[in-house]
């Protein structure tokens, strides 16, 4: 196998909520493997942190605050991605929120954050750096974080499975769009994963008897970890992954198979 299919030495990338969870650890992994990475987020203080941490390991990291639902940020990102890096070769979205509620329940302001945050600002991330991508004639890799409640219910996240299902099909109808721009767009769906969303910081671990079921119900028997979504991520973001477009990639321990 030629090892330099996966190589991202001198590649741009954003990461959007890279300030603390899975984009943090996506963010430090590009960073890794050559990436120049840029730490898109709401929250200042972490993307400043995520930032140190790859300079302290020699990596390259800028942090540019952005809140994904504002049309006017997401253009400020790309804009000034540019100024600084001179190119953008892969936008990974990845910031997203929920808000474990019942659905009979569910107020109106939260549903639509959850819908701007989750789709509209992935949208609007993708759009924009497609743009670029194609004013560039480089072409590039967009990368979603979608969920497998993109494919199978989940109670009291009802918005959220929305969202997700749409992030499904908005990386099947933009791959379809921009195919012949040689930008590729696709997903990486997490299962179950040790990870703490934003939205989601009051929420207890379920008991260990529930815990336990949750356990038996996955055909790998456990929760994934966040390191585990770098390799999809890297492969996805890589000349690896050149004719693969349009693809939602399951990384669930086998759950969605059943």
């Amino acid at each position: 196998m030629n090892r330099y299919l996966f190589d991202l030495t001198g590649k741009v990338a954003i990461v959007t909520g890279a300030a603390r969870g899975i984009g943090k650890v996506l963010a430090r992994e590009l960073a890794a493997v050559g990436t120049k990475v840029v730490v898109a987020d709401i929250n200042v203080e972490g993307s400043e942190n995520t930032v140190q941490m790859i300079r302290d390991a020699g990596g390259q990291a800028i942090a540019i605050p952005t809140d994904v639902r504002d049309r006017q940020e997401c253009d400020r990102l790309i804009e000034q991605t540019v100024a600084e890096y001179h190119q953008l070769d892969i936008m990974l979205c990845n910031a997203g929120i929920d808000i474990l509620k019942p659905a009979i329940a569910l107020e109106e302001f939260e549903w639509d954050n959850i819908i701007n945050t989750n789709l509209k600002g992935y949208f609007q991330c993708a759009q924009l750096a497609a743009r670029q991508m194609i004013q560039q004639g480089t072409g590039g890799s967009i990368i979603m974080n979608s969920s497998i409640g993109g494919v199978v219910g989940i109670a009291e996240s009802a918005a959220y499975t929305a969202s997700k299902g749409g992030v499904n099909l908005l990386v099947q109808s933009l791959a379809l769009e921009w195919a012949d721009r040689n930008i590729r767009v696709n997903a990486f769906s997490p299962g179950y994963i040790d990870n703490i969303m934003e939205g989601t910081e009051n929420f207890r671990r379920p008991p260990k008897e529930d815990q336990e079921h949750l356990n038996a119900v996955i055909p790998m028997k456990r929760r994934g970890k966040p390191e585990e979504l770098v390799g999809p991520a890297i492969f996805l973001a890589s000349e690896a992954a050149s004719y693969v477009t349009g693809a939602i990639l399951m990384v669930d321990g086998g759950y969605s198979a059943m």
